[in-house]
């Protein structure tokens, strides 16, 4: 039921006090009617231009209950409904063979019933081959086998880069092989990860028994399968220690590594793997001798239950509703804190981009890329990057051999639109719509060869980290590469129905933004050769740190939108922000040499684009959780605080030093030239007594 206007209530209110009153006039003067409450000043671009641009879709678009809304996420939700359209269309009239796969991958998922008769049908030759281990030597090929169709058990292998030789992916042997998501839960005596580890224990017994376990041995098998996780665990490394990659990364060749684990068979775990490279990396030997010693140590009974359950448990989720269950009430409610499984089409649409993502990503951008928004995309970001090499001409902090090395690796930059340069082989074994658990084995063994593939010299920039069907706009560092995925090249990234100036202030301005990685603090650590070094000067880095510095101060005095009395964290943002303030810098001057005649409208527009793209609500609790752990700033920063330090953005709007035009001495300029000092007036001579 709407509220009645405070003008009413107040006017009611008086008028009951009038004719309690003998004397009106009398009441009237003791007691006055309360005032309407002044409603806030609407936004203004020259006041909190955020508001002012965004104001139609700030009311169409309210926070949604503990939780946030974006246009960036509704650019996401809409590259999903365009690969659900893709995948109906290759389900009835596939173009292709890789559409095919696809359109069969997708009936198969979305065809419950025909997913409820193919019931454990999928795993039953590999439960076989496990039930059918008898000595020690038959584990290490059973562990083989499992990883070459994408189910990783005892340990993680997988491709990464040489942090020696950053054109080259080697092998990478890693601790894994656990149910549960830390290493520290299975020996710790907290009250909370004690009951997770019993219901744990609840859920092993359940796939056992699903995979076939008597029920008089579901107990005793569960215990075992936990006990040489707990194992594996005491062996690991914390998952802190796993953030350096440094750390992690201790080449061994290949030779020597079969000699050492002779019992773990690694050597010919490679040739299984199609791994023929001469080194790999093994970052935790000690667990691994573990392993070695396990392998010869533990009965064959306990490692068949071990191996029976992993299996189970990464197949349940495309398995009958039993196993789904299953692994939904551990992996989903307990651990992950979900109220209810996803829609159907969304589990199958998750899986096909798990096991089959680049199909999908290759026939995504064939559909929804026109040749016209890629040659727009890849000349944006041309002269956005011939801009950052201007920036760094005119640079003051920036010495002589510094701007060298910055020009070079400017000059070497690859920039990848849409796909990968570098195509895949799609040769996989023919999918049929009545199992989609077998499909998802035959996509998944298809996926892991193709990964191993990566590893050898000259095969690192075989594929990107991520899926052309995804929003991505991003700098690789290790390849000096610019990434920008066929989903991300949309409304209101690029929309090609806007105005050109537009598309500076909204791509243009995220290109600069992941360009000005190549050589700031980040990209200060690789240099144009690819060699991991620091090519900045101390002062350099004093100049930088400072630059940074004044950041933090600005942004630390702003208010966290949604939250009373809490301020945003300038020092946890504190990159994003230099990032977002040079990225407005280089974007702008892109744009202005490209159109260095644009009216004031068309130079309003560039601003437009950038605020569009940084829209947002969110809840109380969105608004809470993001200010203690985001390192990226509020939709409200992300536009206001750069626009704030543009002068330019002050001429097109006419505004005055205030709120969205910060005085000369106060803007930060990052890539831009610096503004000069305020003048010091003279000091008035003293007044004669």
């Amino acid at each position: 039921m709407p509220k009645p206007h405070m003008l009413a209530v107040a006017l009611g209110l008086s008028l009951i006090a009038a004719l309690a009153a003998p004397d009106a006039d009398a009441a009237k003067k003791k007691k006055k009617a309360p005032a309407k409450p002044k409603e806030p000043a609407a936004a203004t671009a020259c006041t909190d231009y955020y508001s002012f641009v965004n104001a139609d879709w700030l009311k169409a678009n309210p926070a949604p209950a503990n939780g946030a809304a974006s246009a960036i996420s509704q650019l996401a939700e809409r590259a999903q409904q365009q690969q659900r359209e893709l995948l109906d269309t290759a389900m009835t009239a596939p173009q292709g063979n890789v559409q095919k796969l696809l359109g069969d991958f997708w009936a198969s998922g979305l065809d419950e019933a025909a997913v409820e008769r193919d019931g454990a049908n999928p795993v039953a030759p590999l439960l076989g081959r496990i039930n059918s281990i008898k000595r020690a030597k038959d584990i290490p090929p059973a562990i083989a086998a499992l990883h070459q169709i994408g189910i990783p058990v005892v340990f993680n292998f997988a491709a990464d880069i040489d942090l020696k030789d950053l054109n080259r992916h080697i092998g990478y042997f890693s601790q894994g092989g656990l149910g549960l998501p830390d290493p520290a839960w299975y020996t710790s005596t907290n009250a909370d990860a004690r009951k997770i580890f019993g219901q744990y224990n609840n859920y092993v017994q359940k796939i056992l028994a699903l995979a076939g376990t008597p029920q008089d041995k579901l107990a005793s098998d569960a215990q075992l399968v936990i006990d040489l996780e707990t194992r594996l665990a005491q062996a690991s490394k914390p998952l802190v220690s796993l953030r350096d990659p440094l750390a992690n990364y201790a080449p061994v060749p290949v030779a020597d590594l079969a000699k050492t684990y002779k019992r773990l068979q690694l050597g010919e775990f490679l040739k299984a793997q199609g791994v023929t490279d001469d080194s790999v990396s093994i970052a935790n030997p000690a667990l691994f001798a573990q392993l070695e010693a396990l392998v010869a140590g533990l009965k064959p009974d306990q490692w068949k239950a071990y191996l029976r359950f992993h299996v189970g448990n990464a197949m349940a989720p495309y398995l009958a509703k039993a196993w789904r269950d299953a692994e939904f009430e551990f992996r989903g409610r307990v651990l992950r804190g979900e109220s209810a499984p996803p829609p159907r089409w969304s589990h199958v649409l998750g899986a096909i981009n798990i096991a089959a993502g680049p199909m999908l990503g290759r026939e995504y951008a064939g559909r929804y890329l026109p040749a016209g928004t890629k040659s727009r995309a890849e000349t944006l970001a041309t002269e956005v990057r011939d801009a950052l090499g201007r920036a760094i001409e005119r640079n003051t902090w920036m010495g002589a051999t510094a701007k060298a090395e910055a020009k070079a690796k400017l000059d070497k930059l690859k920039i990848e639109i849409g796909t990968p340069r570098r195509d895949l082989d799609y040769t996989v074994q023919p999918m049929g719509r009545g199992s989609f658990g077998g499909n998802m084995l035959i996509a998944s063994t298809w996926h892991h060869r193709e990964e191993m593939k990566r590893i050898g010299r000259g095969n690192a920039d075989r594929r990107w980290d991520v899926l052309p069907q995804q929003p991505a706009l991003a700098y690789d560092l290790a390849q000096n590469r610019l990434i920008v995925t066929a989903a991300m090249l949309q409304a209101p990234v690029l929309d090609m129905t806007q105005d050109t100036a537009a598309q500076y202030g909204s791509f243009g301005a995220l290109v600069a933004q992941e360009l000005s990685h190549a050589v700031d603090g980040k990209g200060r650590l690789v240099d144009a050769a690819g060699n991991l070094r620091d090519w900045w000067t101390p002062a350099e880095s004093s100049a930088w740190d400072a630059l940074g510095q004044r950041v933090v101060t600005q942004y630390g005095g702003f208010d966290y939108p949604a939250l009373k009395g809490i301020k945003l964290n300038g020092s946890q943002t504190r990159d994003a922000n230099v990032a977002d303030i040079g990225g407005i810098e280089l974007a702008w001057d892109a744009y202005r040499q490209a159109q260095p005649q644009a009216l004031k409208e068309s130079q309003q527009a560039f601003f437009k684009g950038w605020a569009n793209v940084w829209v947002q609500q969110l809840s109380a609790e969105a608004a809470a959780q993001r200010a203690a752990t985001n390192v990226h700033s509020p939709g409200q920063w992300r536009v206001n605080g750069p626009l704030m330090n543009q002068p330019a953005f002050g001429e097109a709007y006419a505004c005055k030093a205030g709120a969205m035009q910060l005085k000369p001495e106060q803007r930060v300029a990052i890539w831009a030239e610096p503004a000069p000092p305020a003048p010091v007036e003279p000091e008035k001579p003293a007044k004669k007594k």
